[in-house]
């Protein structure tokens, strides 16, 4: 094993609705965010897994400005160092009958980030893994990576507290507050 180097895996779904609904849409920097979650450790690469945004057929002018956004900020994102960008899928599932809008499912997310996390730990590429996530997908992942000897960092809100039994497997747990981001928001 290197020494003690982290990997961070953020669940960008999860860290979107943390920003919307228990940040107040906060900006966060993600440079200072990776930074702050590596405690101290030498980074090997921040993992943000996610999904382009919707658009239907023809695509409407508010989805195409959502994608256009979305692409900016990926695009951001790819400027920084040690980052690494995986996209899954968005499947429409139908239209919600009560307010019409799309049922959307992201596919293939949860599994990117799965396999990654169990790769680098079996590689013994990591000593640590950082978690941003609450979705218990992804406990084989953490069993495995545990199982190697790697020590799993869960990241959460309190709110929307994670799954039960991913917070029991986890090693360590901290609960990303207001006061824990406000150093990490984005200035301007």
């Amino acid at each position: 094993m290197l020494g003690t180097r982290v990997a961070i895996f953020i669940d960008g779904g999860y860290l979107d609705w943390i920003a919307m609904h228990e940040l107040k849409q906060a900006k966060i920097d993600y440079g200072k965010f990776s930074q702050a979650l590596t405690g101290g450790r030498e980074l090997l690469r921040t993992y943000y897994y996610h999904c382009e945004p919707y658009q239907s057929n023809p695509p409407t002018t508010e989805e195409i400005e959502r994608v256009s956004k979305h692409q900016a900020f990926l695009a951001r994102l790819n400027k920084l160092p040690h980052f690494e960008i995986r996209l899954g899928k968005l499947a429409y599932r139908g239209k919600n009958a009560e307010d019409g809008r799309p049922i959307l499912v992201q596919k293939r997310v949860d599994i990117m980030l799965g396999v990654d996390m169990v790769l680098l730990a079996v590689k013994r590429t990591i000593s640590h893994a950082v978690l941003v996530a609450g979705d218990s997908d992804f406990l084989p992942a953490v069993q495995v990576a545990r199982d190697e000897g790697v020590s799993v960092h869960l990241y959460h809100v309190v709110e929307q507290n994670p799954h039960k039994d991913l917070w029991d497997k986890c090693d360590e747990r901290t609960a990303i507050t207001p006061a824990f981001i406000k150093p990490l928001l984005r200035s301007g």
